[in-house]
């Protein structure tokens, strides 16, 4: 079964344009998982233009379903996930900059580097997860680094989807089966929405979570959090070959 995980940094910038806590992001991680979601996500940036380190520190008191802090392992990072502990940690290279995430880790040039912060991580029970494009031979280095799951990079699939979708979805099906091969977990995430999620599910073998949140939130806006996340749901628990 694959679990959506609903990352709510965009309610933290709505919440940012104009101070103050409205909207409430502790609220909507409650009402996110109320209405069905299996995980809350936040990425946390060093200049906190969306999610606020003490965010993280608040939500994870009230998450009741699975708590994954994703973020680049700079040293404010780490001490944070260490003092929160949430259920899962992943790895994202962005730079301090970026507006969102947009490249996947070179394991090969970094595998000593992660190795280590893994190795922390895992320590105190921690779940790990690197994000990481379908180059195969990153992935079979990924395996290298004591990560338990890998997260898939799925912008390219999501900006191909509607010219060819069976070319979009087949490194993403051949990084999967290798990725299964060397012994990780799968997760997916960036640009997934209710057009292509379903046809992604479907294709990736042993996919265990999907982490959505840009689409998902701007869906909200026009159909409701409670009817969105009940449609997100629908696209990932789709039977394969329907549709």
């Amino acid at each position: 079964m694959t679990h959506l995980s609903v990352n709510i940094n965009k309610i933290a910038t709505l919440r940012n344009a104009r101070g103050g806590n409205i909207p409430d992001v502790l609220k909507a991680a409650i009402d996110c998982e109320r209405f069905g979601a299996q995980g809350i996500t936040v990425h946390p940036r060093p200049d906190e233009r969306h999610i606020r380190y003490q965010d993280a520190r608040d939500i994870k008191p009230i998450v009741t379903t699975e708590f994954n802090i994703e973020g680049n392992p700079t040293r404010q990072f780490i001490d944070l996930v260490l003092e929160v502990n949430p259920d899962q940690v992943t790895l994202v290279p962005d730079a301090p900059d970026a507006l969102t995430s947009n490249a996947g880790w070179d394991t090969v040039k970094n595998l000593k580097f992660l190795q280590e912060v893994i190795a922390t991580f895992k320590k105190e029970g921690i779940r790990t997860s690197i994000f990481i494009e379908t180059d195969l031979k990153m992935i079979k280095q990924a395996a290298k680094t004591g990560t338990d799951r890998i997260e898939l990079y799925t912008e390219s699939y999501a900006t191909d989807f509607y010219e060819d979708r069976e070319a979009a979805i087949a490194p993403f099906v051949e990084a999967a089966e290798v990725a299964q091969k060397v012994g990780l977990g799968i997760n997916a995430g960036h640009d997934l929405n209710l057009d292509n999620l379903a046809y992604f599910v479907e294709q990736i073998p042993g996919l265990l979570e999907v982490s959505i949140g840009h689409a998902l939130i701007s869906d909200a806006l026009y159909l409701g959090l409670e009817n969105t996340i009940q449609m997100y749901l629908r696209e990932v628990n789709r039977v394969k070959g329907e549709g």
